[in-house]
């Protein structure tokens, strides 16, 4: 391409400074022949955000690290074409090149690029040589490198341009650049393939498990090669057994090994208790060791039940999951590993035992943190097919590329233990016609020829359109809305969007099929704010196509657990259904935390969701304890609203509790009335007028006293508080502390109205590189130095360096008395 190489002879003219490839000690996973790949790039965006493609000598580049989002560095932009559905921020053309050397010993090997995802239609050069296109963002490739590397001294330059330009694409937020992890990876000439291992336990008791390891060997030597390939099973340090075969594999071929292993006295992989093995593979040459490939997986059986739900090793398990976009809230889509951790510890502390990847292949590093901390998965890998859902999304893409997109996928995710089901499409709208049956039985059947241990299914809206009446329950046969894949025998498990009043029906309408419901509820909320009456619930918008008028005039919506999308329900009405019935599988709710984009009801200047059961900056919203008193065994009693009103007014009180018969209330020490729950009810409530003071709840149970909560009327903000998620993190360049902030009261009562500025500063080897408040209004930058406070919270979010030492955080806001936190790098 001419104007690559007139800017490689640029870069020669002008005498650009090259950097040696970084290695930071980051291991990809259980993959030590790969080393980080992701620092010391330089980056440039083009000016517009219209299709410029050049780099000139003009060109302004600068130093970062990835993975990066340059999206969520923008500014909040109502005539962004991504439109507020896209958060209304730009895309763009962004190129990023990176300079590093080879090492001379390693001419004969084999130097691969390894990108875990960049979004989207990226184009990768290495010295001038063109390494390929892909332009699905959400999935892992890789290129050899090899034939067009220099070695020892000499310098390579590797070039990637990320076309994010067309919008819209997406109808969540996207993100853009290499927002996943880069990887360097170097091999012997014979090895174990790309996501070369495939392991499966086909018999699994209580006494042993066999386990079934397939291994794709690849010999690129010009010879072929007599090899040893020994497989051992390690848990934790303790090897447990292995098996060794010894092979000859012509040149430049591959060839898939068999071996068969029994574990004896095995720990199964639950979602109460995630045990993982490793088994390590050792390609041996005249005594020397040529590969060494590492593969997590566990040991556990399943079954889909007709009339018991999910089985797992034998035990009926409720999945009680939520779905999950990719963003990470103020970081954008660039992927942090402590940054989900702390996603999926707040959803472990409600009682999540599930994660849907909705829309597409997730990072790995989320499989990889489930597979550890006990989650069950539904892998997905589309939101749509050939019909498109926006001008420029993936169904331009799909006849050329969904083949090898969704093989990549399953063979890329197929050990996780955590998966459990693949989704091969989200309200695809084929299902409505005779094309959705065609394309979902050819996806089937990729998935099956690659895994045949998971079950396949697809998120149907609504699963079926029924008419019901007092004798007979059937279809409606109106092809407009009669759902032609639900009734295919594609899936093996019917997967329905919402349409929760029918989930009672389910064993009528397809008798030989089982459940599970993989997007449910839509309730909204905004965290911390009440509307004045409780118990009515609204429907916003009152349906999906017709334009949202109502509202609040502030875009807030009640976070009594009162209001819903017109397609969806309460959190309460789906949990209802959900818990009564043994054969309904469980459930995915949308969505576990706000994510940047879709800000149903509204429209601009709303650019964030409200359906989250936790806020954008990971703070729970009310509803969240109503899980938590349903799905843990922790003790609960969860009090709500806030106790600021004005003098007088009505104010709805609710109590979200568990272990107890009853819960009573006090106001300024005078009891209001106990309260218990009744039939299937899931919280209490009493309407009493506003005083200022102190609201008390006490639960018993046969009379004895459970817990107490209290709230208090706050007082005008006076001051900061900050707590730590964690106040010693890794001096790795990469680990984060989460910085809650509190406004309170001159008595330490937060400040439930508080919206103060606070800006925010920092000494020591660190950064601030997220600030946000969870409110689904605010332009304020994520990445900037300062944030207002929603109802009297914010978060700051801060990197830590290279170099051990203090960290210290400093917050103020005008008057109020400000805070310093000290987080320590080790």
């Amino acid at each position: 391409m001419k104007y690559l190489s007139s800017f490689i002879q640029t870069l020669a003219l002008l005498g650009i400074i090259i950097l040696a490839v970084s290695c930071n000690g980051n291991e990809a996973g259980f993959n030590s022949r790969k080393i980080a790949f992701n620092s010391d790039w330089s980056f440039h965006l083009n000016d517009s955000i219209i299709d410029n493609d050049t780099i000139a000598a003009s060109t302004k580049w600068r130093t970062l690290n990835v993975p990066h989002d340059w999206s969520i560095e923008g500014k909040f932009d109502e005539k962004s074409p991504a439109g507020y559905g896209g958060g209304a921020l730009n895309g763009g053309l962004g190129w990023y090149k990176k300079t590093f050397k080879v090492a001379l010993e390693n001419k004969e090997k084999i130097t691969s690029i390894v990108f875990d995802g960049v979004y989207k239609n990226s184009e990768v050069w290495i010295n001038g040589h063109y390494l390929g296109k892909r332009p699905n963002g959400y999935i892992g490739f890789q290129y050899d490198m090899s034939p067009y590397l220099n070695y020892g001294d000499k310098n390579n330059e590797i070039i990637v341009k990320v076309d994010n330009s067309k919008q819209p694409n997406s109808r969540w937020y996207s993100g853009s650049g290499i927002f996943r992890n880069v990887w360097l990876e170097t091999t012997d000439k014979l090895h174990v393939g790309q996501w070369g291992t495939y392991i499966t336990t086909p018999k699994v008791t209580a006494d042993k498990a066999s386990v079934n390891i397939e291994t794709a060997v690849k010999n690129q030597n010009s010879v072929s090669k007599n090899a040893i390939v020994t497989t051992a099973i390690f848990k934790e340090d303790t090897k447990v057994t292995s098996v060794t075969q010894n092979i000859t594999i012509a040149a430049n071929t591959d060839q898939v090994l068999n071996q068969y292993l029994i574990v004896n006295n095995p720990i199964l992989w639950s979602d109460a208790k995630p045990e993982l093995y490793t088994a390590v593979t050792t390609i041996t040459i005249d005594n020397k060791i040529a590969d060494e490939y590492k593969t997590s997986f566990g040991i556990r059986y399943f079954k889909f039940d007709l009339n018991k739900g999910f089985l797992l090793n034998g035990k009926q398990v409720k999945i009680k999951g939520v779905c999950m976009h990719h963003d990470l809230g103020p970081l954008g889509s660039a992927v942090n590993t402590r940054a989900i951790e702390r996603q999926l510890e707040i959803l472990k502390g409600m009682g999540v035992n599930g994660i849907r990847t909705s829309h597409n292949p997730p990072a790995p590093e989320l499989l990889d943190l489930c597979d550890k901390m006990g989650f069950i998965v539904m892998d997905e890998a589309f939101d749509m097919w050939k019909k498109g859902k926006t001008k420029y999304d993936y169904s331009l893409d799909w006849d050329k590329w969904h083949v090898r997109d969704l093989q990549d996928q399953i063979l890329r995710d197929r050990n996780h233990p955590s998966i459990f089901m693949w989704s091969i499409g989200n309200e695809i709208p084929e299902q409505w016609s005779d094309e959705g049956p065609i394309i979902a039985k050819e996806l089937t059947g990729i998935v099956k020829k690659l895994d045949t241990t998971r079950l396949v299914t697809a998120g149907m809206n609504p699963a079926v359109n029924m008419k019901i009446d007092e004798v007979t329950l059937q279809f409606e046969k109106n092809d407009t809305y009669f759902n032609k894949l639900a009734t295919s025998g594609a899936l093996d498990i019917i997967g329905y969007n919402y349409a929760h009043q029918t989930f009672e029906h389910h064993q009528k309408n397809f008798p030989n099929t089982p459940f599970i419901a993989t997007e449910t509820t839509s309730a909204l909320e905004t965290r911390g704010y009440y509307d004045a009456v409780s118990d009515v619930v609204k429907k916003w918008p009152v349906r999906w196509d017709l334009k949202f008028t109502d509202g609040n005039p502030d875009n807030t919506v009640s976070a009594y657990d009162q209001v819903q999308a017109p397609w969806g329900s309460t959190h309460e009405a789906t949990w209802k259904v959900m818990k009564k019935y043994d054969f309904l599988a469980g459930m995915y709710i949308w969505t576990g935390f706000d994510y940047i984009g879709e800000p149903t009801p509204y429209e601009w200047p709303s650019i964030s969701s409200y359906f989250g059961i936790v806020d954008l900056a990971g703070f729970p919203k009310d509803v969240y304890y109503m899980y938590q008193s349903e799905w843990t065994n922790k003790t609960v009693l969860h009090l709500l609203p806030h106790w600021n009103w004005k003098a007088g007014q009505t104010v709805d009180v609710w109590a979200y509790y568990n272990n107890a018969d009853e819960v009573e209330l006090f106001l300024n020490g005078k009891s209001v009335g106990i309260r218990s729950k009744k039939g299937d009810d899931l919280h209490v409530m009493w309407r009493i007028p506003f005083q200022p003071g102190t609201l008390k709840a006490v639960s018993r149970k046969n009379g004895k006293t459970v817990l107490e909560s209290e709230i208090k009327t706050a007082g005008n903000p006076s001051q900061l508080k900050l707590t730590a998620d964690r106040s010693t993190i890794k001096a790795d360049g990469n680990d984060l502390s989460f910085i809650t902030v509190d406004i309170l009261d001159a008595k330490g009562v937060l400040s439930p109205k508080a919206n103060n500025e606070i800006q925010f500063s920092l000494k020591g080897n660190g950064k601030i590189v997220g600030v946000c408040s969870g409110d689904p209004v605010s332009h304020e930058s994520y990445k900037g130095l300062k944030h207002t406070a929603l109802n009297g919270k914010c978060l700051v979010v801060v990197q830590s360096g290279t170099t051990k030492g203090k960290i210290e955080l400093t917050a103020q806001a005008g008057r109020l008395k400000q805070n310093t936190i000290i987080i320590t790098a080790e």
